[in-house]
């Protein structure tokens, strides 16, 4: 199942990239849940509406915001781990911006059921059991 989770995450991210939510939705469970960096403030994102509402709200505040994957990485049969570099463009504030990201995806029978989303690679790596 190794390569396939893999592949669903590649997919998931060409999917927010082209703001393809059918697209995202087919990698994803029902019941899934997003964790953003801001999830204390914002809370998480939960469900088929919570992406739809995540992704409205990264149109609203970046229209060209777009992430590259650096590599992804199978941590067990059930998580995955993936290097982004992100870009945008503030939409008020016209501000370019750049930055490096490290995703959790959880997998339940080949769909992703959970992101976290760190901005610290250490702290992902310390999610996941691979650093102390």
């Amino acid at each position: 199942m190794s390569q396939e989770n893999v592949e669903m995450v590649e997919r998931a991210v060409a999917a927010l990239n082209a703001r393809d939510i059918e697209g995202y939705r087919a990698c994803c469970t029902e019941d899934v849940k997003l964790e953003t960096p801001m999830a204390a403030v914002g809370g998480v994102y939960e469900g088929i509406d919570g992406i739809r509402r995540f992704l409205t709200d990264v149109e609203d505040a970046a229209p060209d915001f777009r992430m590259e994957l650096d590599g992804v990485e199978e941590v067990d049969s059930k998580r995955v781990l993936a290097f982004l570099r992100n870009s945008s463009t503030g939409r008020a504030s016209g501000i370019r911006l750049a930055w490096p990201q490290t995703n959790v995806y959880d997998l339940v029978d080949g769909k992703i059921s959970h992101i976290r989303i760190f901005l610290d690679r250490d702290e992902a790596l310390k999610a996941v059991g691979l650093a102390e």
